[in-house]
Parts: structure tokens; sequence; C-alpha cells
């Protein structure tokens, strides 16, 4: 719940700034524009079953994307972005109280592919699918008492599946014709793990992420 009301609460300032901001004198392109982004995800695992957010993990996002118009509103937006999924726990070691975190570092390539609707111009809301690919799946282990690693595992992604699929909503606002701000929640759908018990619930990836991106 924590990182949704922070993703309210981002979504809800970035439309009110808009609201404030002249829109750019200049007029945006009406054919297809590339571009880079880049931003900081806040990750969990949520359990299907009690639908109860575990703790959360700062991350961050980077990639391409091509922005095509399909009417005077309406533009697609596929994306290829390299993006840092996961969880943290932190609990209190019972003899010496220091504060020790437990992190699932999972890194994916993924591929979203959303559907935007522009209020004006520089001003969009946005939904869509993310299918997303592992590349990587490690535990990490921290004495964040005294700043001190203590273990690190070998990469487990054969644990897990390949595939994600992910839902994601959004919303952007450009300050000029090339620069903006952008925000997106994705709540996973399918389940992460390769050999789920019978009986267990669903663990999914859920990430709320915001950025800055740039069209050339």
């Amino acid at each position: 719940m924590k990182k949704l009301i922070l993703g309210i609460a981002v979504l809800s300032t970035t439309l009110a700034f808009a609201q404030t901001t002249p829109t750019p004198s200049s007029s945006m392109s009406s054919g297809p524009r590339f571009g880079i982004k880049a931003g900081m995800n806040v990750s969990s695992l949520t359990d299907d079953g009690g639908l109860e957010d575990q703790g959360s993990k700062i991350g961050f996002n980077a990639g391409v994307f091509a922005n095509i118009p399909v009417a005077e509103s309406f533009s697609i937006q596929p994306e290829v972005i390299y993006t840092q999924y996961g969880d943290k726990y932190d609990y209190r070691a019972p003899l010496s109280n220091d504060r020790i975190s437990y992190a699932r570092h999972l890194d994916y390539v993924a591929v979203p592919l959303m559907f935007q609707y522009n209020f004006i111009p520089n001003l969009y809301i946005e939904a869509g699918p993310e299918f997303g690919f592992l590349v990587s799946a490690k535990n990490k282990l921290k004495n964040e008492s005294d700043n001190d690693p203590l273990a690190t595992s070998e990469d487990y992604k054969d644990q897990l599946k390949t595939f994600n699929l992910g839902i994601g909503l959004g919303a952007g606002y450009y300050f000029t014709d090339n620069l903006g701000i952008t925000a997106r929640y994705t709540a996973g759908v399918t389940d992460i793990a390769q050999d789920r018990p019978s009986g267990d619930d669903a663990i999914r990836n859920n990430n709320f992420a915001v950025g800055l991106a740039f069209k050339f």
C-alpha cells in the first residue's frame, strides 16, 4: 500500500504542476519520434492470496522508446527497458540488535507497449502490457548498522520463470518539446516461480517507476 500511495501522490503532483505550467510554444511533431528514458523503481513482490505488499526495494530503469501517433490525441509507445525488480526485508538481529536487510534482486529486460491519450500535446495518460525477460536473480544480505555486506547468492534465475507479464498504468508531462517527466505503476500478472507447490499462493512482481524522458 505504501508504494501505491506514493504513486498516487507523485501522479497528482505531476498533473497539478502541468495545469500551472504554460504549454511549450512549439507544437509536437505529428510523425514517429524516438527517445531515451531513465529513472527510479520502487518494487515489491506481492502475495496473491493475501494481496499484501512485501518490503519495497529501490532500483533503477533505463532504456529507449518510440512514440508513434495513430490519431490526433492517441499514440502507441513501444519501449525496451532494463529494469530492476525485487523486494527487501529488514529485521533486528536478536543478540547484537544490528539491523539486517535481505534483498532479492530480479533484473529484467522489459518491453512495455503503452497506449497513450494526450489531453493536450504535452500531457498524457497511458496503459498497456509489459513483457519482461529475466536476466539475473540474486539475493543479498547486508548489515545496515555498519554498512557491511554479509553475503551474496549465486544467480538462481533457473528457479524462476524467464517470462514475466505485467499491466502498466501511468502518466507523463513534457516541459519542452523534448524533455518530460514520467510515472508508471506496473502490476504483475504472472507468477514468477518456476515450480510452485500445489496450494501455495502465486508471487508477482509489482513496481512504481518515476523518471525523465528525452525525445530526439
